[in-house]
């Protein structure tokens, strides 16, 4: 360890030593203040600020640490550095293979930094490095990877299977695994595993990361849908990826829209994934992803290929709920109910990230009537959120005397104007048929996407009138906002006259 922090770049050691501030490490000479004082004898911690000291002192203090979970811990900082390092290489055009260009496509993905923000220095995280750089980028070698969650005790969500598989579709992985929380939900209905199957298991999430790091030699691309869920769970920072639910292009032009997997094979490879409410089955689903690539390899990287995205059914059921998100943790049950009015049970929906500062609840109605009706007597500004789906956002305040914000959404719409246009729908079936024949000749796809095209003028301009109506309401609660910071200035100008005039007397 003492050669890599010699070896580092300033901002790293800076940014190690904030952290290990931040965490209360102590090395053989205390804290990094204490160290300073007995270091420095000339400023000693007059001067902590770790950005405005030399590289030698950062690292002098650094080699002060022997304890080998500290040690860990500075180079999984490293680590963390260097796949950012990578990760600006890997956009590099220079070694352009059609498995690197999906990997670009994938790290240019405008929503990439959002789903991949790692926490990748916390506890039980490791970080896979690419080394020799050059040889990386001109690996082509793929393995798809899928995982199930149950949801703990803590709010958190832990691993209980991963499946990954090559591309030719050879099962690499297939494994139960033991989380080390105690289980609030095993969401069987969804992972098809009960508190039975975990029985005789004895796999652990640290056995699973040797398995996965033996499976990515050499900047092996790793493959998956919505693949940063995967890589949360499984609690491993790695760059060199493709993610299915980025790399197809859908007609609406939506990139905040992550269509599902079922959504996708069925509209690029022309059958689903799983039947309707049956649960997960994390080896198809690998596979899926797999052949979600190869079939866009093979189609070509470069050229364009949007996809009709078939919209799913929503049930009756579904439609006897309404959406409360962005509901912050200090809001209750009571509160939820003299927002939305009714007869209605809540659900809270376990956040993805475990407990953080929202959540988010289903408010269950007796029927879709119930729910329209007290939709529609929610007192809040209405708005659609990025599926074009109606919702409105209800603004109070808390007896603390914060104002907040909560969402209220339909789970669909009714209204004609808000569906997808019903063109692209009738021609929903025809083009996947296209897509199916042009597995084998590509002139036919061309024309099926062309053809799919025409006479749709109705539908985008419905599409730009929506999308001139939401301009004008956002222009409006600017000029809102405007008016507040106006009056705002106007009152504190005056407390500044005020507080000069008492100061003269």
């Amino acid at each position: 360890m003492e050669g890599k922090i010699e070896t580092a770049d300033k901002k790293v050691l800076v940014d190690i030593v904030k952290l290990a501030q931040k965490r209360g490490l102590k090395g053989k000479l205390g804290g990094w203040k204490e160290f300073l004082n007995s270091y420095d004898k000339k400023f000693g911690a007059s001067m902590s600020d770790p950005s405005k000291r030399s590289h030698e002192i950062l690292a002098a203090f650094l080699n002060t640490f022997s304890k080998e979970e500290d040690l860990k811990f500075f180079d999984n900082i490293m680590r963390h550095h260097s796949n950012q390092y990578t990760l600006e290489k890997l956009k590099d055009k220079s070694h352009d293979s059609p498995e690197q260009r999906l990997v670009q496509l994938t790290l240019q993905h405008p929503l990439y930094p959002l789903d991949y923000s790692f926490s990748s220095i916390d506890e039980e995280w490791i970080v896979i490095n690419l080394k020799n750089k050059s040889k990386v980028m001109k690996s082509t070698a793929m393995v798809a990877v899928d995982c199930e969650m149950v949801l703990c005790e803590d709010g958190t969500e832990a691993l209980v299977k991963v499946c990954v598989v090559d591309h030719n579709l050879e099962v690499k992985l297939n494994q139960l695994v033991k989380p080390d929380k105690e289980i609030a939900d095993y969401r069987t209905e969804i992972t098809g595993i009960s508190s039975q199957d975990l029985e005789a298991v004895t796999c652990s999430l640290a056995d699973i990361q040797k398995s996965m790091k033996k499976l990515l030699p050499k900047g092996t691309i790793l493959v998956g849908h919505s693949l940063h869920s995967d890589l949360r769970v499984l609690k491993l920072d790695y760059v060199r990826v493709v993610d299915t639910a980025y790399i197809f292009q859908s007609l609406d032009g939506s990139i905040h829209r992550r269509p599902s997997l079922n959504r996708l094979c069925q509209a690029m490879l022309g059958h689903e994934v799983r039947e309707k409410g049956a649960p997960h089955n994390c080896l198809d689903d690998a596979r899926a992803a797999m052949n979600l690539v190869l079939a866009r390899i093979k189609h070509g990287v470069d050229r364009e290929f949007p996809i009709p995205l078939i919209e799913e059914h929503v049930s009756e059921s579904e439609m006897a709920k309404l959406l409360l998100h962005k509901i912050p943790n200090t809001v209750d049950n009571e509160t939820l109910h003299k927002i939305v009015l009714g007869d209605f049970k809540i659900e809270v929906k376990p956040s993805r990230k475990g407990q953080g500062e929202y959540y988010t609840a289903l408010a269950v109605f007796r029927n879709q009537q119930e729910a329209d009706d007290a939709y529609e007597n929610v007192q809040g500004s209405k708005l659609k959120d990025t599926n074009g789906l109606p919702q409105k956002r209800v603004t109070f305040r808390l007896s603390s005397g914060m104002t907040v914000n909560i969402f209220v959404r339909k789970m669909a719409t009714n209204e004609p104007n808000d569906r997808t246009p019903s063109k692209r729908a009738l021609q929903m079936d025809e083009a996947v048929d296209a897509s199916k024949k042009a597995k084998m000749d590509p002139k036919i796809e061309e024309d099926a996407l062309t053809s799919f095209g025409k006479g749709d003028t109705e539908a985008h301009l419905n599409e730009i009138e929506e999308l001139n109506q939401r301009l004008k309401q956002s222009e409006m609660e600017i000029e809102s906002l405007r008016k507040q910071l106006t009056q705002k200035d106007f009152e504190i100008t005056m407390l500044h006259k005020l507080v000069s005039s008492l100061k003269k007397r």
